[in-house]
């Protein structure tokens, strides 16, 4: 089987991962900082490593200001759900992960807050004056997706922070799908509330996220629970990252993901996601011009664009496609892809798209092998 669907989840994992899970599962099985025994420290001395780790990665002003999650979707809804009172108004764009439009819409349904869908634009410029334009007097937040995870379309999030700060409002990003091929410097950037998966571009376990803020106490918890501090007090603990951590970590997961930060610093970050949009644009170019195939953003360009991109076989349903890719070896995710948005903004909602999404361990002639496939039910059709 030929792996092509990476923006669900990166597969494969580098040996480094799962060598750190084995490690985990096999060394490191105590609950950490919840006990006083040697093996209770070491493990929470591994974890704080990790923390370290992905603050200077993502440029955290504090380490204390990574927080783990359960994945980008739990750090999004700490966000949403701890952030705003109501009447607040937020902006969110066309192309949101239904992690950003779901919560956000959830809360608009019980009456608590309001919401405007922000065009985008190829031009910076204009999605910039788009998302002025939907500013109130009682909006409180930008929420935006980094790059789109069906279309591969990136949004100019340095550009839009400085918006928020002209405008004094706080600004979120859900970074599930760039974090680990795009560069992101949380302090630089102005980003109030960094949301990401492990288990993507980080090269980690699934069951993994992180939550990256300095205005943690600007939020309330998520979930309330055992921090393995202050235990004697009847409240959360306010202070970060216990703040929003209650409960047992996910040990292995975590030091997973560490293992695949570090396969990101040793690779490079910015030789991974040339290589990736190479394969990418490798097989676009291979199904530009093919009868019956239907492209519907320019072609993946690094720098520009994510290694993402969806296309459709005319007189074919969109899972249609992607089953008899499946039977032909090759595995990538046809439908909806979870952002209604994203295909209403392209004309495809009604049936979806079948998406090649593309990994640091995918190759050139395996995109080959994918456009002569896809050419072949093309003609066959």
């Amino acid at each position: 089987m030929i792996y092509f669907d990476n923006a669900a989840t990166t597969f494969p994992k580098p040996a480094s991962v799962k060598d750190a899970v084995d490690t985990a599962l096999m060394r490191y099985g105590a609950n950490p900082g919840r006990s006083g025994h040697d093996l209770s420290a070491e493990t929470a001395k591994q974890v704080f490593e990790v923390r370290s780790k992905a603050a200077e990665f993502f440029g955290a002003a504090d380490v204390e200001d990574v927080v783990f999650t359960q994945n980008c979707t739990y750090a999004v809804n700490t966000v949403v759900k701890g952030l705003f009172k109501p009447g607040d108004h937020v902006i969110i764009s066309d192309l949101e992960h239904n992690a950003v439009l779901r919560p956000i819409h959830a809360l608009t349904v019980q009456g608590i807050i309001t919401y405007t869908v922000a065009e985008t634009f190829s031009d910076d410029e204009e999605t910039v004056n788009a998302f002025r334009s939907c500013i109130r007097p009682n909006t409180r937040a930008i929420i935006v997706t980094h790059g789109s995870n069906v279309f591969g379309v990136k949004l100019p999030i340095a550009r839009l922070a400085q918006l928020a700060r002209q405008y004094g409002l706080y600004f979120a990003v859900d970074a599930a799908q760039t974090a680990g091929i795009e560069p992101i410097d949380v302090k630089g950037m102005q980003i109030d509330f960094l949301c990401t998966a492990g288990h993507k571009g980080l090269y980690g376990p699934t069951g993994t996220g992180l939550l990256i803020t300095s205005c943690g106490k600007r939020l309330r918890p998520l979930a309330e629970g055992g921090t393995g501090s202050v235990s004697y007090d009847y409240l959360q603990p306010d202070f970060m990252p216990d703040r929003f951590e209650a409960g047992t970590l996910n040990t292995v997961g975590i030091l997973g993901m560490g293992a695949g930060i570090d396969f990101i610093r040793q690779s490079g970050m910015e030789r991974i996601a040339g290589f990736e949009s190479g394969v990418a644009r490798c097989v676009y170019e291979e199904l530009c011009g093919v009868k019956g195939v239907r492209l519907y953003t320019p072609a993946p360009q690094h720098g520009k664009n994510l290694p993402v991109f969806s296309f459709n076989i005319d007189g074919l349903g969109s899972e249609e496609t992607t089953a008899k890719l499946n039977e032909m070896g090759f595995a990538v995710r046809g439908g909806l892809h979870c952002a209604p948005l994203a295909h209403k903004k392209f004309g495809t909602n009604h049936g979806g798209t079948v998406r090649l999404s593309v990994g640091a361990f995918n190759t050139p002639d395996q995109g080959r092998q994918f456009a002569q496939a896809v050419r072949k039910i093309a003609y066959e059709k």
